[in-house]
């Protein structure tokens, strides 16, 4: 199995783990006297299969991860700790840059001006110069995932 085709996989038991827990809430209780739509028991079960698969494949993806060379002597778990730094450094610029954008919302010249207190060009093209170093090594990511198979 392909890593990309390991993380869908992943990515559907996530889901079916978070279906089953709503589906155990709608079942946790009755009305005296009814019955449950569905066995919680029965719920429970599959939960715990589901849990063990689940556990298994993220276990066989982070051995992947860490044992799959991707660039400059680097693996493929230091180029996703890379790309998971630089969204949140382009979360911060970005967010930084709308803050200190000046809006003018002064109705009287007695209200108070504000001004900003960075450069917001500067501090905008360096969260469009992560933004593209993310994409740019995203792609990169996902081009290994599908060129490696999954440690058995």
């Amino acid at each position: 199995m392909r890593l990309a085709q390991a993380l869908i996989l992943r990515a559907d038991y996530q889901k079916r783990v978070e279906q089953l827990k709503q589906r155990l809430l709608n079942n946790a209780k009755v009305q005296e006297g009814d019955t449950p739509s569905e066995d919680p028991q029965t719920l429970l079960s599959e939960l715990s299969r589901l849990a063990d698969d689940l556990v298994s494949l993220i276990q066989r993806i982070n051995q992947t991860n860490s044992q799959t060379a991707f660039a400059d002597g680097k693996t493929l778990a230091d180029a996703l700790a890379q790309r998971d730094m630089l969204k949140i450094q382009h979360g911060v610029y970005r967010d930084l840059a709308e803050a200190a954008t000046i809006k003018q919302d002064r109705y009287s010249k007695s209200e108070v001006k504000f001004q900003s207190t960075v450069n917001v060009a500067a501090i905008q093209h360096q969260a469009d110069e992560f933004a593209k170093a993310y994409r740019d090594l995203d792609a990169q990511i996902q081009e290994a995932n599908w060129r490696t198979d999954v440690i058995e």
